[in-house]
């Protein structure tokens, strides 16, 4: 029998409280790890600040995890806008529901909505497989979009990554319109020995399985100095 979880469910979402990124491909830019939101882009002086919000933290019931641990999960703000969040960052982090697992064949999907465009081109996203997400030892897979009409699929294993898909275009990621506003459904699908990304409903990107966690924990995957819209996580399978 098909199954739906919903991750972070509507009674979580009445709880709430009142980065992946780069620039332009150059050898000037850098992938310099969880320093700089896994794929930071290198400014003059120095790393990119995170935007002081005025955050308030992450919804009832929800655990956030920065990937510097010197910036804290309350300089992200999360308000209700019906049935999504509206999102203000702050620093780059995951957001998840930790009894939210999936595990098998599934597919993890969340939609997330670019209100505004970032100062630099900024990733937002989904993770699987979620494991030790408290703890040094944190492992996941991630999938990531930014405004460029580019993806990304990483691995954390703790304060490192490791590149499986590195930042490329593709026809079905959109890219953001003149006014920096954009509409991403996304979803990760695994099924048998491979894993598949999709947008909006078509396939962007499908890779194997091996070597990627996928069972564990799916939340979201937001960078920092973001303004955008997102659902909770879905998860459904068999």
């Amino acid at each position: 029998m098909r199954t739906l979880v919903l991750v972070g469910a509507a009674v979580a979402l009445a709880g709430c409280t009142t980065s992946d990124k780069g620039g332009a491909d150059s050898a000037a830019i850098a992938d310099t790890g969880a320093m700089m939101g896994d794929t930071g882009l290198a400014v003059a002086g120095g790393a990119d600040p995170d935007a002081n919000v005025g955050g308030s933290g992450l919804p009832a019931g929800f655990t956030g995890r920065t990937d510097r641990a010197d910036a804290p999960i309350t300089g992200a703000k999360y308000a209700r806008s019906g049935e999504m969040w509206e999102v203000t960052t702050g620093p780059a982090h995951i957001a998840y529901d930790a009894t939210k697992t999936a595990t098998g064949n599934f597919t993890a999907s969340a939609t997330i909505e670019q209100l505004e465009a970032p100062k630099h081109p900024e990733a937002f996203g989904i993770f699987i497989g979620g494991k030790d997400l408290d703890k040094p030892t944190q492992t996941y897979t991630y999938f990531v979009v930014r405004g460029t009409g580019e993806l990304l699929v990483k691995v954390r294993e703790g304060d490192t990554t490791r590149d499986v898909l590195k930042w490329q275009a593709a026809a079905n990621v959109p890219k953001a319109d003149a006014s920096g506003k954009a509409t991403y459904a996304l979803a990760a699908q695994v099924a048998g020995d491979a894993v598949k990304f999709m947008v909006n409903g078509k396939q962007v990107a499908s890779i194997s399985k091996a070597g990627l966690p996928t069972d564990g924990i799916a939340g979201l995957r937001i960078n920092h100095n973001l303004h955008v819209k997102a659902s909770p996580i879905f998860i459904s399978g068999t």
